[in-house]
């Protein structure tokens, strides 16, 4: 017999570590190759980790609510000798996949590292996603509170919506409650930390001073994601951004005209998403070298079109769920994935491979009542569109008997772009691709 180790696998860009929920599997519990053993949660998705062969569960390396770093043991699985090759992928649910070598059984106790302890986050039984940590704590909820909320996820498991209507229900009522005493996941290593050192007390002397007309808040694990990745990408990437206002005029009145016949016929809402993202797709035919990363010296061409769409949470952070393919998606197709992941999204019931492999996004800052924005690029990404709010305003028309004024839906486009592999010329000319894509709209097309 042999002994090999399951590892939390690669679940997405700058996600480093997770939570484990539950085991689905016990010690001594016999398991066939894709049996679910265990369930994990990070800041963005929550994920199954799946059993890559068939063999014996022998010993769990650490509980719910540990935390433990991507690429971490978490258990030990016996598995009969000859069945396997000296070398076992584990399947992540993406296009990458993570190797470990086997062990013999004999040598287990010296070839496998010792479980690392991990931070105790709360003295509960019930489990509950960094989301709602970080929820809670802003919201001041204390632990006695969160105790006593019904779940409506997953086994009673307590979700954000669950918080938000608490939090709405407490807000009427007018009723005081007790600061939180929950401490959000801490992105630190927990190779380093014991499982009796409190987190507060861990970086009590790092904390600036506080006076009375200032409050101290700490970044939740997701912004400090997100803070890093951003870092990373200007020191990366020359960034150049390029301005252009597009008539949206005949877009605007084609999709008031027919969006509660396209919700009659398909099921789907029409807003205006799918059909920028269509003009974007349109475009990125047109300009290919636009959809590419940079690689050393070398530039790559994606062929296939996978556009992120930068999508706003609840709590104010931000995750750009990918639409794969867009290449060979209708509109009714843009629709559909664009309604369904954003609002998985919200839900934060993303799968890992979801919020992965991205080669162009979009941001609609427009949501904000923003004009227009200088958006940052997602990383190996090459540009980044941002869409402004449609705004009606008077506007001059050339005409067969001269110039008018009239009122006209307007909109900016912003697109930041990686000047080290796109000049002006390319990058501008893309963007005003989009633009005649846009106001060229055809307003007599089948829905």
């Amino acid at each position: 017999m042999a002994i090999v180790e399951l590892i939390i696998p690669k679940m997405g860009e700058s996600i480093i570590e997770a939570t484990i929920i539950t085991w689905l599997k016990s010690e001594g519990d016999q398991i066939e190759e894709d049996d679910t053993i265990l369930e994990i949660a990070t800041d963005k998705v929550d994920s199954e980790v799946p059993s890559p062969y068939r063999g014996k569960l022998v010993k769990i390396l650490h509980q719910p609510n540990e935390v433990v770093a991507v690429g971490q043991a978490v258990a030990h699985i016996e598995v009969e000798e000859g069945s396997h090759k000296e070398e076992i992928v584990v399947p992540t649910g993406t296009n990458t996949a993570e190797s470990i070598t086997v062990t013999p059984s004999s040598e287990v106790t010296q070839e496998i590292k010792q479980p690392v302890k991990a931070i105790k986050k709360l003295k509960t039984t019930r489990f509950y996603t960094p989301l709602v940590r970080t929820i809670a704590k802003t919201e001041e909820i204390s632990i006695d509170d969160l105790e006593r909320i019904p779940g409506t996820g997953p086994k009673n498991r307590l979700t954000k919506e669950d918080l938000f209507n608490y939090v709405n229900n407490r807000n009427k009522s007018n009723i005081s409650h007790p600061k939180v005493l929950i401490q959000p996941a801490k992105n630190q290593n927990i190779n380093a930390i014991s499982a009796k050192e409190n987190t507060t007390d861990l970086h009590k002397d790092k904390l600036p001073s506080q006076s009375d007309n200032e409050e101290i808040i700490e970044l939740d694990r997701m912004r400090k994601y997100i803070a890093n990745h951003m870092i990373e990408s200007k020191k990366t990437s020359a960034h150049v951004s390029s301005f252009l206002e597009a008539d949206v005029t005949h877009m605007v009145h084609w999709r008031n005209s027919v969006k509660d016949d396209f919700y009659q016929k398909h099921g789907e809402k029409l807003t205006f998403s799918p059909l920028f993202t269509e003009a974007v797709v349109k475009a990125l035919k047109d300009f290919p070298k636009i959809n590419a990363t940079v690689k050393g010296d070398h530039m790559i061409v994606k062929k296939n079109l996978n556009l992120g769409i930068a999508t706003a949470l609840p709590n104010g952070n931000l995750i750009v769920p990918v639409i794969r393919n867009c290449e060979d998606l209708s509109l009714l197709g843009l629709a559909k994935k664009l309604n369904d992941l954003t609002s998985r999204a919200r839900e934060n019931r993303l799968l890992p491979e979801e919020i992965q492999g991205g080669t162009f996004t979009i941001s609609n800052i427009g949501t904000f009542g923003n004009l227009m924005g200088t958006p940052i690029i997602n990383q190996p990404q090459l540009a980044i569109l941002a869409l402004g709010a449609i705004k009606k305003k008077p506007v001059i028309k050339e005409t067969d008997h001269g110039d008018i004024i009239a009122i006209r839906h307007m909109m900016f486009l912003s697109l930041s772009f990686d000047h080290r592999v796109i000049d002006g010329y390319l990058g501008g000319s893309f963007l005003k691709r989009i633009a005649d894509h846009i106001e060229n709209f055809d307003t007599n097309r089948e829905i």
